[in-house]
């Protein structure tokens, strides 16, 4: 009898964990990111040192290099979906965040738009921008502090918002949609950057939620 009630628990215990994995949140945001390992991720073959663990963040130091989702989550191909991590730049420093890209073993991204992540680095465009599309001069967030930078990609519109507040919204035109550029939205991964030697960005709680297509 002993015996058997463990199993009926165990059992239940295991069917309690499979429904916890399966729907983490009953808004629909998954977690991407374990806090401990680099399962479901993928990174270059140039710097792979450039990204390591610590403290529950992905650090992101040192030169160039990318580190791009090929996890589970909608297969790691997203339309129409929300991206959203907690994040915090040292002085100095770039990083970005990238859309409906594809992984690659080197150089910068071809395809897919890079979502700015930038206080205080000499390049003037700052966080929130779409990188050389529609790009944000004003610093809205500190060096040295955490804060949310969450991505909503809807059609042919891409919104940035930081701490909640929307502070860039793109709509991309029917020239570019049409065209035969890899730099528009289709479909594709996210993917963190590594931007220089001289730039140290955290990354945690990275989440997405899939939207209807």
């Amino acid at each position: 009898m002993k015996t058997r009630l463990t199993l009926v628990a165990a059992t239940l215990l295991l069917g309690f964990c499979i429904s916890f994995i399966s729907h983490p949140k009953a808004d629909g945001w998954v977690s991407i990111f374990d806090g401990k390992t680099f399962n479901g991720w993928k990174i270059t073959e140039e710097s792979p040192s450039t990204f390591s663990i610590q403290d529950g963040a992905i650090v992101v130091a040192g030169p160039r290099a990318h580190l791009f989702y090929e996890g589970p989550v909608g297969n790691h191909n997203f339309k129409n979906f929300e991206w959203k991590a907690q994040v915090k730049t040292m002085p100095g420093s770039n990083s970005g965040m990238f859309i409906h890209t594809a992984y690659q073993p080197s150089g910068w991204p071809s395809k897919g738009y890079e979502i700015q992540v930038n206080q205080t680095h000499t390049d003037w465009r700052k966080t929130g921008s779409v990188y050389g599309l529609q790009d944000v001069k004003e610093v809205f967030v500190k060096d040295d502090e955490w804060y949310t930078e969450h991505i909503i990609v809807q059609g042919k519109k891409v919104t940035i918002k930081l701490n909640d507040k929307t502070i860039n919204e793109y709509m991309e035109p029917d020239s570019i949609s049409n065209g035969k550029s890899a730099k528009k939205l289709s479909t594709g991964t996210v993917a963190l950057q590594g931007h220089d030697p001289k730039s140290k960005v955290f990354y945690k709680d990275i989440m997405i939620k899939v939207l209807p297509n």
